[in-house]
């Protein structure tokens, strides 16, 4: 916990020590207007934000949209032009930045890795089974997400619908952990015994998370207790579908957006996130899996509703 603690602690203070920096312009010719791109310590916060955030409940797109938007980096309300492509850029960048995140659960679960790849070899029938459950979960969110990807991004990629969805959240995981109260981790399905309808029930539920704010890992947590998993075999599959659906949406807007983030962010900027990301987390997944063996989900309960209530006084009085 107290290892967590810090961590949170020294991304808010990297946050509030570069919100007022100034980034660089990329070489643009002189006398053009554009916004500015992204600082190295802007995206060494971001990378920290990222990675704390990603695979607990709370929403790492929320965070990272809300920090852009403070920092100054997301673009401005100018429909056309320079500003309307960096915000497309920062969205872009808010999503490949996941890259690190999941290059934490490949290094972390790298067992459960191992014994998949066997499975696709023909070499673990145990392995090949959970490659397909995993299969099914992702295919919804494949689905949906390519089809309203402009929409999703036009209209759910602000802090008004990102605070929404923190609250929303809140008020379910509180409902739901008291209504479930001492059946985590009592359920007799491990992750062996996931069923294809359950790998479907919970791929139906991400899709939520596609609203910002929601939180992937929530949708996918709260998906796995409702497949009648256990808390910890929820948890895991979650982190394991996370390689899938976040690596399928990093590749995606790599390469339709690789140029315009380079345009706008320097290439050791854009690595120093993704290293941070990395770092943190590797922190935070094992406190994460620690914690929630204790405790359950309450807490992310009321961190999403507290942290929504705060953005919301920010943003109606003008500070965000």
């Amino acid at each position: 916990m107290k290892k967590i603690v810090t961590s949170w602690l020294w991304a808010a203070l990297l946050f509030f020590a570069v919100s007022q920096a100034q980034p660089e312009t990329n070489g643009r010719p002189q006398g053009e207007t554009a916004p500015a791109g992204m600082s190295f310590l802007q995206a060494l916060a971001l990378g920290v934000v990222e990675g704390l955030t990603e695979y607990l409940p709370v929403s790492s797109t929320g965070h990272l949209l809300l920090a852009q938007k403070a920092m100054g980096i997301s673009g401005g309300e100018d429909p056309s032009g320079e500003s309307r492509l960096l915000k497309e850029a920062s969205d872009a960048y808010a999503v490949c930045i996941q890259g690190g995140a999941i290059l934490a659960v490949l290094v972390l679960y790298r067992n459960r890795v191992r014994l998949m790849a066997k499975g696709l070899l023909g070499k673990s029938p145990q392995g090949l089974r959970l490659v397909f459950r995993l299969a099914l979960a992702f295919f919804p969110a494949a689905v949906i997400g390519v089809l309203f990807e402009g929409p999703i991004k036009r209209h759910l990629f602000g802090p008004w619908p990102v605070v929404t969805a923190w609250f929303a959240g809140g008020v379910i995981i509180l409902w739901f952990s008291g209504k479930s109260q001492g059946a985590f981790g009592k359920t007799r399905r491990e992750l062996e015994d996931l069923e294809w309808s359950g790998a479907l029930t919970i791929g139906l539920i991400q899709c939520l998370a596609m609203w910002p704010g929601v939180s992937r890992s929530l949708a996918t947590i709260l998906g796995g207790l409702v497949a009648g998993l256990s808390l910890g075999a929820a948890v895991e599959f979650s982190f394991l579908l996370g390689m899938l659906t976040l690596g399928a949406a990093t590749i995606y807007d790599g390469l339709t957006h690789g140029s315009l983030m380079a345009r706008f962010f320097e290439p050791v900027s854009m690595a120093t996130g993704f290293g941070a990301a990395f770092f943190s987390a590797v922190l935070a997944v094992r406190w994460m899996v620690t914690y929630l063996q204790r405790h359950g989900l309450h807490i992310f309960g009321y961190y999403r509703i507290a942290l929504s209530l705060a953005v919301s006084i920010l943003l109606a009085l003008g500070f965000i």
